[in-house]
């Protein structure tokens, strides 16, 4: 194989309670990518359509995540040719940023027959999100990579695992059309926490886990509470809590930001609950006078998805 084009697909993370350490992945939005093998050494990036990102391979999340993935690879005459579509916007809080790494080095490995692990190309991922954000976070590259719901246990050493994904479970995910950049959303955030807010905090993501391999909708629903991180960056969001409100009302399970924002994703059982939870996201924002997107998808078990080879 010269060629591989892939579908990279948005993803949710901290799912309320997971700072850092959930995240999930959806069938739609997502980018596709085609890599292709290249006779000059190193990371070339052809072109990106859909939004303006720079073709510089060092300041372009992709040709980092696969600069880190050549360093590890055992050939210093491999080369890749990379041409992005970007169907998710940068700045929206559904993992734009992570979709271009992940796809950039699943298609790779597959180019070269396998050699790393899933986990070891979260890795590479990271570091096109260290590029983005200021910060090697596996939130959003390990479910774009791996599929479905996964956990981080630990950065150092990094230990993450996927997570039981209740075959019921959907995710509709409303987009305003404003940018809120990870970096920015992060400094903003506290550095110290109340110990009650702590334990609340543990208690709820251990739940979420609990509640996802139970397929125990309630306790999942309960689980959905932020009490560390959303209070704080419930600002950068017009009608972040009628939203909420409106959604639970409808039958949403419950949700929260979208990693950084400004997206807000909720949870529900069943693809009927989540469409009306998508009509009332449209109640809510049609008035508003901002521009919005909104998204329908099951979770998305698979991850990355090879699209043709060639």
């Amino acid at each position: 194989m010269n060629s591989i084009k892939v579908f990279a697909p948005g993803t949710v993370a901290n799912v309320a309670c997971g700072f850092d350490v959930v995240g999930l992945a959806m069938d739609a939005p997502g980018d596709e990518m085609i890599i292709r093998r290249s006779e000059q050494p190193g990371v070339q990036i052809k072109a990106v359509h859909g939004a303006r990102l720079s073709t510089d391979p060092a300041q372009n999340v992709a040709g980092v995540a696969l600069q880190a993935l050549l360093q590890k690879y055992d050939n210093p005459d491999t080369g890749f040719e990379v041409e992005i579509f970007k169907n998710i916007q940068p700045g929206s809080g559904i993992g734009s940023s992570a979709a271009s790494s992940a796809g950039a080095v699943v298609g790779a490995n597959h180019l070269l027959g396998e050699p790393f692990t899933p986990k070891q190309l979260v890795r590479f991922a990271m570091e096109g999100e260290r590029l983005a954000s200021g910060a090697a976070h596996a939130d959003n590259v390990a479910p774009a990579i791996m599929g479905g719901f996964t956990l981080v246990r630990s950065y150092k050493p990094l230990d993450i695992t996927g997570l039981h994904t209740p075959a019921d479970l959907w995710v509709t995910v409303i987009h305003p059309q404003i940018e809120v950049k990870t970096s920015d959303a992060r400094e903003i955030l506290k550095q110290k926490v109340l110990m009650t807010d702590a334990i609340r905090q543990w208690g709820n993501v251990g739940a979420l886990v609990a509640g996802l391999y139970q397929e125990n909708y309630g306790l999942i629903s309960r689980a959905l509470e932020d009490v560390i991180v959303e209070p704080v960056r419930a600002i950068l969001i017009p009608a972040f809590y009628e939203l909420k409100l409106k959604c639970k009302e409808t039958g949403a399970l419950g949700g929260g930001i979208s990693g950084s924002g400004p997206s807000v994703f909720m949870l529900s059982k069943g693809e009927e609950v989540a469409r009306q939870v998508a009509a009332t996201m449209d109640s809510v924002y049609a008035p508003l006078g901002v521009d919005y997107k909104v998204h329908v998808s099951p979770i998305n078990k698979e991850g990355v998805k090879i699209l043709s080879t060639e």
